[in-house]
C-alpha cells in the first residue's frame, strides 16, 4: 500500500546541466490534512521502533512512550548534532519512499532501529534499493538491479551550497561501501529472522560470479530559499563519476522543511 504522503511529493520540472545531465526537480508540499500527517508520523516512527515492540522496549525505563522515543530513540531536537541527524534521517527516509513506492525497488528500512547512539547517522550507503528482474533471489539475472543513493540535506539553508554536487562526490564512495552495507543489512535481517529478505540482499553480494546492474544515485533535499536552478545547472559535474552513465540525480525542495521534520518527530512521539 502506497503511503498517502507520497502524493505530496510532486515532480515540477527538470534542470539540464551544462554537461547535458538531467536533474529532475521535485517539490515536497506539506500536508494540511491531520490524518495524512498522523499516518506519515507512524510510518516515520516505525523506522526507529515498531509500534508492537514499543512497550516491551520501554519496559523497565519508567518512561512513557512519548518520553522513551524523545529521550532514547529519536535524535535530539536542539543539541548538536541532533538537528542535522534529524534532517538527514528524514531525507534518507523520503528518498527511500520515493525509490520504493514510485520506482518499485525494495528498500530495507532496518538501520534506524539499530542505532547505538541516537544523535549519530548510520554509517555506510545512505539508501540501497533492490529489484529482481524475475522475482527470485535464488535465480540471479544480469537484469537484476541494485541502486545506491547518496542523500544530502540542507533544510534551513538560505542559499544554494552545492548540495547536489556534495551528494555526487560522496556517491563515488558507495561502490566500495556497498559490500559493507550489504553485509550489515543481511546480518540485521537474519537477526530478525527475515530470511527471505536476507536472500535478496545475498544475491547482490558477489557481482563477479552473479553480475547485475549497478546504479548510483545522488539526491539533494533542500529548502525553497536555497533552491537555485541556475547554480545547479552551472555547478553540477558528473563526468568524473565512475558510474556516470548509470547515475540518477534529483533535487527535492520545499518550504519550512525543518519545521515539517520537527512536526513529524513530535507527532510520532505524541501519538505513539
Amino acid at each position: 500500500m502506497v503511503p498517502s504522503h507520497i502524493s505530496y511529493l510532486e515532480q515540477i520540472g527538470a534542470i539540464i546541466t551544462f554537461e547535458g545531465s538531467e536533474v529532475p526537480v521535485w517539490k515536497l508540499n506539506i500536508p494540511e490534512d491531520d490524518l495524512v500527517m498522523s499516518e506519515w508520523a507512524q510510518h516515520f516512527r516505525n523506522h526507529y521502533c515498531l509500534d508492537e515492540e514499543l512497550d516491551a522496549l520501554r519496559a523497565g525505563t519508567g518512561l512513557s512512550r512519548k518520553d522513551y522515543l524523545l529521550g532514547l530513540i529519536f535524535p535530539d531536537p536542539s543539541e548538536a548534532p541532533g538537528p542535522s541527524v534529524r534532517a538527514g534521517d528524514f531525507s534518507e527516509i523520503l528518498i527511500s519512499d520515493y525509490l520504493e513506492y514510485a520506482l518499485g525497488y525494495w528498500v530495507p528500512r532496518d538501520k534506524y532501529s539499530e542505532k547505538a547512539v541516537r544523535n549519530e547517522s548510520v554509517k555506510g550507503v545512505d539508501v540501497v534499493g533492490f529489484h529482481l528482474a524475475d522475482g527470485n533471489a535464488e535465480s540471479p539475472s544480469p537484469r537484476d538491479v541494485l541502486i545506491a543513493f547518496e542523500v544530502k540535506a540542507k533544510l534551513k539553508a538560505k542559499r544554494y551550497e552545492q548540495t547536489l554536487q556534495d551528494a555526487i562526490n560522496h556517491s563515488e564512495k558507495d561502490f566500495l561501501r556497498r559490500a559493507l552495507t550489504l553485509n550489515a543489512t543481511k546480518r540485521r535481517l537474519r537477526m530478525q529472522e527475515k530470511f527471505g529478505e536476507s536472500l535478496v540482499v545475498q544475491r547482490f553480494q558477489n557481482p563477479a560470479d552473479h553480475p547485475y546492474m549497478y546504479r548510483s544515485g545522488a539526491a539533494a533535499v533542500i529548502s525553497d530559499e536555497s533552491f537555485d536552478a541556475e547554480k545547479i545547472e552551472q555547478e553540477t559535474i558528473v563526468t568524473s563519476h565512475s558510474n556516470a552513465e548509470n547515475l540518477d540525480l534529483m533535487v527535492v525542495h520545499g518550504s519550512d522543511l525543518m519545521n515539517l521534520v520537527t512536526a513529524l518527530y513530535d507527532r510520532a512521539a505524541n501519538e505513539a
